[in-house]
This record gives C-alpha cells, structure tokens and sequence, in this order.
C-alpha cells in the first residue's frame, strides 16, 4: 500500500495502514474459509487440487475481498450473489442459498456456489460465498464435463435455492443433489466442507466487526473499494490513449480446425478502458460458449496482472472497485455471452483461457514490447470414471503446461496458468483413491519456444487403468501451439493418446470421449509457452 493517505469521496481521511490492515484483515478471512474447505472436504479435486475459491461480499452484494484461489471465479462470483439475492430478497440468519446455473449466476455446472447471509442482530451486513468445483454432477459422461450440445446434457442444473433455512439443512433438495452424481458420497461430503467454510467465516466476521465496531467497517469497505478505484485508474493512466483490435480462435472438437473466432477490441480514454468483444462468432455447437460471467472474469483478470506488473503484488486489493473504470461489451447469444440453452461446460475452463490470450494481446498492441508470450492456452481438462466394486467414481484433473517467456523473465515449466490456480493432485492421492496407476509424470523436454526468454515446457503424464473406464478430454491448443512475442518462437501444441493393452495407439481428439480397458494407458502432453524476444 501506498505511505500516504487516503481522502475518500465523503471528505474522510484513512490511512495507509489501516487500509492495509483492514484488506489483509478480510483477505485473512477468505483464506481462512478455504483452508476449512480443502482440510474437510472429501474429494481429491477439492482436498490436493484446491479447487475453490472463497470471498466476501458487503451487504450491497459488491465484492469485498477475495482469497488468491481461481481466477476464472473473479468476476463470476459477484453475479452469483447478485442472483441470490434476487431469488431471496429477504434471506434470514441462518440460510444458504445454492446455485450452479450458468444462465442464474453460475458458469459450468460442476461448479457449486453457495452463498451465505452474515447477520450482527438483526441487521445483514455482508454476505460469505464459496465455489468448489465438484467432480462429478451428473451429465453424458463421468465429471461432468462432456462433448455436449447443450446444457441438459450437462449435468444437473440448479437455480438459486435455499440448501439451508434458518440454521436446518434442507435434507430432501441435499439426497437429489446427491442421487444425480456417480460418487454420492463424495458429492455430501464436500457440500459439507463448503458449508464448514461459510460457518468459518461468518464466525470470523462477527469477531472483526464486534471488535472494530460495525459501522467502521462499513466505512473501511467503502474506503477500500474508493482506494482499488484509485489504484486501476492509476495503472490504466499508463496506457496510451487509442483503439486497438486483436482476434484468436478457439479449436473444434478434432483439434484440427477453428470452431469460433473471438475478435476483441480496446479503447482507452481518461474514464478508463473499454474492451468491446461484440464482433466474436456466435455461439458454437458444442461445449466451448462462455457465460459473460466467465468472460468478464478472463478481461478482470489481465488488467489486474497489468495493474501489478511493476509491483511484484501477490495480494493486491481486489474487490468492486477494482473493476469501476472497465467497460466490457459482449454481443448476447454470442459464443462470449452464451445464452440458455447452449452447452457450457468449455467455456469456464477453456475458452476463459483463450480470451486472456486476447486481451493481452490488445495490450501488446497498445504497449508493444510489455506482454509476455502466450503460456499454454488450455487447462488440459481430463475426467476419468466408472464403476467399481465398491462404487461409483469420478476423476478430474486439469494438467498443467509452459508459461509464456516475458520481458527478462523464462517462462515456468509445468504449472497452471492464468485462469486457473489449482495444484497437481499427487501421485499417491490418485492412487490411493481411483483404480489409476500413474506411469509416468514428468518435464516435456524442449517443448517451450525458443527466444531470449524461452517459453517453459508442458509435462507429459502417462495413467494406467485399473479397471474399465470412460476418458473424457477438453483442451485447446492441439492445432497451433502458444505464439512467441518480440520474434520469440511458438510452443509445441499439446496431444494425446490411448495406448491399448496390446501395444496399439489410438489418437484422441483433443475434445472428446473413449474406453479405456484394463491396462490399457492414457498418455497426455500438455503444450509448452511462448518463447520471447530474438535468440
């Protein structure tokens, strides 16, 4: 944080520290209701892989802070408690309302939302929310991320309903959740570990505010929010005035040809930046549209790097404010702003990826030289399933690849990048609790691109079968590798295949679904980043 003071908008003056303190006070909160989420929960995806994000809402319903989890839940959370509140204008002490339908707050279906009152006597003065991707809903295929064509294929859709009322969980609507995954188990005991974490942190928040006074805090929020304004104006003032326009493409099922073109462009003035994505294709047959949640998350998401790049912040403020000088124009109906009842299940976790690449690359043509090469593009999404003696199982992963090269920066190897922040799950994790051997995880060697600053390298993980399965891939990147910047090469795109038993290679196009038998192995390589600058 900046030394000096802040004079808000109503002739206050607050200072650095308390700003500080108070930011690093609600962040502390989110945090602690992820570590609840990840130590109870019951599935490896949400234990290991830490794949959840936790934040805290005022009582407007405006974001107050939000731990460092997803990134691709940033601007999709906001618009989750804004639907609950809609359906439940008058939530009581007590109540939880659940969501996960992308066209009533959510994104994808596997991702749960619940959101929470926090009440001091009678009065609502904030609201406690979590995401957690859940392994299996339902759906076409185990994981629930299937090659589908529209969003009943999916899995089971939720609209904003109340799981807990006044304090008693709604056991009949928890047994139908439940009965439609193929791990009902798993899926009760990580709804569980979600409302673990709501009850954290509403704890938390009465103990700040019966501290600190309830009105101060109402204060603080507004001063943080009028300070995050500050900062992303302040970084935004950085670009130079103009109109720029940039396109990519995201990749049809085979991996061999384009599905959609995403063409954006940007007009910063002095109120701030406009991205206009209004001129992308419509929305395509197949899985990969995005809600304009998940769209608003990927632009939020660029300009808060762009607004830390010289500070090295890891935890920078971010909450409403944050985003008050971004305008974002999506065309409805378009494969950016998918509309009811369009499949979805892509657009979170691929085509989230895809708009980053955009965006920075309308930054690149506005401040050539400052934007990194494009990091792998894909979460490489991999769900595993089936049926054991003992049950139903549902396995999901997203592998990661190369980092972009950047200015006096390698690119990293083998890790997640942009819009997801989650972990490998361990080897011995995956081992411990599906019918899977893992063969072979390892650096896919000189798979980043070339450059000054080489791209990072991609990984190559190899799964045995235990038992009959069904595979399901989502990924991009398996036609044209991650573009180098400043004359830096591109990375290798990513491939897979089945080897069977036998010795035969069957291909696997890089969005779709196979049977593995026993013994028969799943070789995935993931793609390497962008190289940058002149070798």
């Amino acid at each position: 944080m900046k030394r000096d003071a802040l004079t808000t908008a109503w002739g206050e003056e607050v200072s650095a520290a308390d700003l500080s303190v108070f930011h690093h006070l609600y962040s502390s909160i989110a945090h602690e209701m992820g570590a609840v989420l990840a130590r109870t929960a019951f599935s490896p995806n949400i234990k290991e892989r830490k794949d959840f994000s936790c934040a805290l809402f005022d009582e407007e319903g405006r974001l107050l802070a939000q731990a460092a989890h997803i990134p691709v839940h940033l601007g999709a959370m906001p618009r989750s408690v804004e639907a609950a509140r809609k359906a439940f204008p008058e939530l009581r002490p007590g109540d939880v309302v659940m969501l996960n339908d992308p066209f009533e707050g959510g994104t994808h279906l596997p991702d749960l939302t619940l959101v929470s009152p926090v009440f001091a006597g009678p009065e609502c003065v904030g609201y406690a929310a979590t995401r957690a991707h859940h392994a299996d809903v339902g759906g076409m295929t185990p994981g629930s991320l299937p090659n589908s064509r529209c969003i009943h294929q999916e899995g089971l859709r939720i609209p904003p309903v109340r799981l807990v009322r006044t304090g008693e969980l709604e056991e009949d609507l928890m047994r139908i959740f439940c009965a439609n995954s193929r791990n009902p188990g798993e899926r009760r005991g990580d709804m569980r570990a979600q409302l673990h974490a709501h009850h954290i942190g509403e704890t938390r928040w009465l103990e700040l505010g019966n501290r600190q006074g309830f009105e101060r805090l109402r204060r603080m929020n507004a001063a943080l929010m009028e300070y995050a304004d500050r900062r992303m104006r302040a970084a935004l003032a950085q670009l130079p005035q103009g109109c720029w326009t940039c396109e990519e493409e995201i990749e049809d099922e085979s991996g061999t040809a384009v599905a959609a073109v995403l063409r954006g462009g940007l007009t910063v003035s002095e109120a701030g930046v406009c991205v206009d994505l209004r001129g992308s294709d419509d929305a395509v047959a197949g899985s990969l549209n995005a809600v304009r949640a998940i769209t608003e998350s990927a632009v939020y998401y660029v300009f808060l790097c762009w607004m830390c790049r010289d500070s090295g912040e890891t935890d920078p403020p971010m909450n409403d404010g944050s985003f008050r000088s971004i305008s974002l124009q999506t065309h409805p109906g378009s494969v950016l702003d998918a509309q009811w009842p369009s499949a979805v299940a892509g657009g979170n976790v691929e085509t989230s990826q895809r708009v980053v690449d955009l965006v920075l690359g309308l930054l690149d043509r506005a401040v050539p030289g400052a934007v990194p090469a494009q990091s792998q593009g894909t979460m490489n999404n991999v769900t595993l399933g089936g049926k054991t003696p003992g049950g139903g199982f549902a396995y999901y992963e997203t592998l990661g690849g190369g980092a972009g090269g950047g200015p006096g920066v390698r690119g990293a190897s083998a890790v997640q990048t942009h819009m997801t922040n989650t972990l490998n799950t361990p080897v011995e994790a995956i081992e411990f609790a599906y019918p899977l051997r893992v063969r072979r995880l390892e650096i896919r060697k000189d798979s980043g691109g070339a450059g000054a600053f080489p791209g990072g390298d991609g990984l190559l993980r190899e799964w045995e079968a235990l038992a009959s399965m069904e595979v399901t891939v989502l990924t991009e990147r398996r036609r044209t590798g991650p573009k180098g910047a400043a004359n830096g090469s591109s990375g290798k795109p990513g491939c897979q295949e089945i080897q069977e038993a036998s010795g035969k290679i069957r291909p696997l196009p890089g969005k779709g679904s196979d049977h593995l038998s026993p013994g028969d192995l799943l070789r995935v390589e993931t793609p390497g980043g962008g190289g940058y600058g002149t070798v």
